[in-house]
């Protein structure tokens, strides 16, 4: 997978040379870019925001510059496409509290793609032209980590690059990871403990001391249902589970849901996470 990412802060870039996803891009699993966009620039004071139309605090990126860099980033990739299907364009993600919320099902799908490209705004926002624009060369998606606003879109390309660097196929080194971890299933992942089993007076849940595959998975996977109803019932509420087991499905009613439909829906008086007492 090749990824490019344009940003006034580069070096605000570096933590990807770290850890696993530094480790992919010396390997050749990744190859990542990341592209100054003052460089792009024709003044001497390397200019890149201006005054928003309109009236408004803050100013607004200027469009020409990141014409100019998306231009050449969209021409490296046409000339290294060989092998990449035809008429596929890379994808144009920029991160933005105005986009689509950024989710694991989605992380999956663009692990998918061969070419990403971040465009990092700052300020009150890239003049929106620019994705109107690249979207003759683009598949443009701005994408929001939440419902919340950053100073600018790096700290978010970090979140978004690792999140999908390490779904690509030997990134992580251990794939079974990849299976049980949060949100791989639509639900949080469950507890885990390590050495030593007593640590100040608390005990590691004997279960998983019991070397009882079944029972562990069986505890498991009731303390990702109890978990998700506590943490996040919105994610219960989105979750399919009309091929949940009779066991998954008592868990459900002790937390106050009914299966109804193949949905988990709330029972009348219950509070999501709170067993109720039957």
């Amino acid at each position: 997978m090749r990824l490019d990412v344009v940003s006034i802060f580069p070096e605000y870039l570096a933590p990807l040379d770290l850890s696993l996803i530094g480790k992919a891009r010396t390997e050749g699993l990744l190859e990542l870019a990341v592209h100054d966009l003052r460089s792009y620039t024709q003044d001497r004071h390397r200019t890149v925001d201006d005054t928003p139309y309109g009236g408004g605090a803050g100013m607004v990126m200027k469009p020409e510059p990141w014409a100019q860099a998306l231009e050449d980033i969209a021409g490296a990739s046409v000339a290294a496409a060989d092998g990449a299907a035809p008429g596929r364009k890379p994808i144009l993600i920029v991160p933005s509290p105005a986009g689509e919320v950024f989710t694991q099902r989605l992380a999956r799908e663009l692990a998918e793609e061969d070419h990403l490209v971040f465009a990092c705004g700052r300020y009150e926002g890239i003049d929106e032209r620019v994705l109107e624009w690249a979207a003759g060369q683009y598949t443009v998606r701005p994408l929001s980590l939440g419902d919340y606003v950053l100073n600018g879109g790096e700290v978010a390309v970090l979140a978004m690059v690792e999140a999908i660097g390490r779904l690509i196929p030997g990134v992580v080194g251990n794939p079974e990871s990849l299976v049980e971890e949060s949100h791989s299933d639509g639900l949080l992942e469950y507890p885990v403990y390590t050495k030593p089993s007593s640590w100040r007076d608390r005990e590691v849940p004997e279960v998983l001391l019991s070397g009882n595959h079944g029972k562990i998975a069986k505890f498991r996977r009731e303390h990702q249902l109890r978990r998700t109803a506590a943490r996040r019932p919105d994610l219960l509420d989105k979750l399919d589970v009309s091929n949940f087991s009779k066991t998954e499905r008592n868990v459900l009613w002790d937390l106050g849901y009914a299966v109804v439909d193949g949905r988990a829906v709330r029972r009348p008086g219950e509070q999501p996470g709170e067993p109720s007492g039957e």
